[in-house]
């Protein structure tokens, strides 16, 4: 019986029938690039402005308590200590929205390894690229 469940299986899969399932919601958006999920302009690559926006909106989510500023735990292990620290430039123990988006931009620089003002695949993996999508998700 086993064997027959799985050849049918193995044939319905070959000719298509049987598909994976399909998963949706916040789950997707994880499993996906932030390419796919960023890019506005739709030019498979993510620009400075792209960026940043999707990075502010972030903030305002990890913002819990609604205070205009993350402090670690709201920051949780995206930022980690040391550029949690640097980037806390007023060095009050908070990230502003200012200072989180000078991180990603910083971040993005970084990541822009030739310089031509957007990130496309490649660089997106790079330890710059993947620090940057912490930030952005």
């Amino acid at each position: 019986m086993k064997t027959r469940t799985l050849l049918i299986s193995s044939l319905l899969a070959g000719l298509g029938l049987l598909a994976a399932p399909v998963v949706t919601g916040p789950k997707a958006l994880a499993a996906s690039s932030p390419i796919e999920t960023l890019d506005r302009d739709s030019d498979r690559t993510l620009d400075l402005e792209e960026v940043k926006n999707a990075a502010s909106a972030e903030y305002d989510q990890l913002d819990k308590d609604h205070d205009g500023t993350l402090d670690r735990k709201e920051a949780g292990s995206r930022i980690d200590r040391k550029e949690f620290s640097a980037a806390d430039t007023d060095h009050d123990g908070t990230l502003s929205k200012d200072e989180y988006l000078a991180l990603v931009e910083k971040l993005f620089k970084k990541a822009d390894t030739n310089n031509d003002g957007t990130l496309d695949a490649n660089e997106m993996r790079s330890k710059a690229g993947r620090a940057l999508e912490r930030l952005l998700r």
